[in-house]
């Protein structure tokens, strides 16, 4: 099934074309105001465990495994998955995250994992 699905780092500004914004981060990002946020949603519930959060470390070189891993975690959190693809099944989401790293994080792991089923 196809979605319209964006990532983007919650310290780019909102925009038109966002449709319903999410973030999908444990911790509140640093610096960012509920109202610059401008969220339909914080879906904490879908970040990865605190345990596999400080294991990845952002480390490039965890990345795969990173990946398999959250995709047990996410295969075994029904609820909150079920949550997002509700808002998918509505129109456009744009999944936001805080780590400066723009290529490895939960956020495209999680669009990986919901564009794969």
């Amino acid at each position: 099934m196809a979605f319209d699905l964006m990532v983007k780092r919650i310290y780019e500004p909102p925009a038109a074309d966002d449709g319903q914004r999410v973030l999908v981060d444990r911790i509140w990002p640093r610096g960012v105001s509920r109202e610059h946020a401008a969220l339909a949603l914080w879906l904490k519930e879908i970040a990865p465990s605190d345990d596999l959060r400080k294991w990845f470390g952002h480390e490039p070189a965890r990345w795969a495994e990173f990946r398999k891993r959250y995709g047990a975690e996410l295969d075994g959190n029904g609820e909150a998955v079920a949550q997002l693809r509700g808002l998918l099944g509505e129109g456009k989401v744009t999944l936001l995250y805080g780590a400066h790293d723009e290529a490895h994080n939960n956020a495209v792991a999680l669009a990986e994992y919901l564009s794969a089923g």
